[in-house]
């Protein structure tokens, strides 16, 4: 098993940055690739931003992409998000996801992950 557990949500004007951090413990998270997914009222969870286990490959949503930057600390076990220039549209909850993978490879599809966090809201009035 592995347990997430994100942070860093809040309410934030529009234009404004939040940095979400997942912390990730039951496993070698070094074996994981990671992902961020976000969900609004009356939407399917959609992927946001992901990257492989090592690091070396990142993959964006065209929505977030030139705004938002995924990475990760493979020696404190977590991942993070940074997310500027936020717009109201950014209004979801978002949800960590760890997906066993050694390839080179970034999934966007919410059933191929593995395992969940239990999501942290970002607000961003319009």
């Amino acid at each position: 098993q592995v347990q997430l557990v994100e942070s860093g949500g809040g309410l934030v004007q529009a234009g404004g940055s939040l940095r979400l951090s997942c912390a990730a413990s039951g496993r070698t998270f070094s074996d994981y690739a990671m992902g961020w997914f976000r969900q609004a009222p009356g939407r399917e969870r959609e992927f946001v931003a992901g990257i492989t286990w090592s690091g070396g490959r990142t993959r964006y949503a065209d929505s977030v992409k030139g705004r938002f930057t995924i990475s990760r600390d493979n020696v404190k076990n977590t991942v993070y998000l940074q997310m500027n220039s936020l717009e109201p549209e950014d209004t979801a909850a978002y949800y960590c996801a760890a997906e066993y993978n050694k390839l080179p490879i970034v999934h966007t599809i919410p059933n191929r992950m593995d395992y969940w966090g239990q999501g942290t809201q970002v607000t961003v009035p319009s």
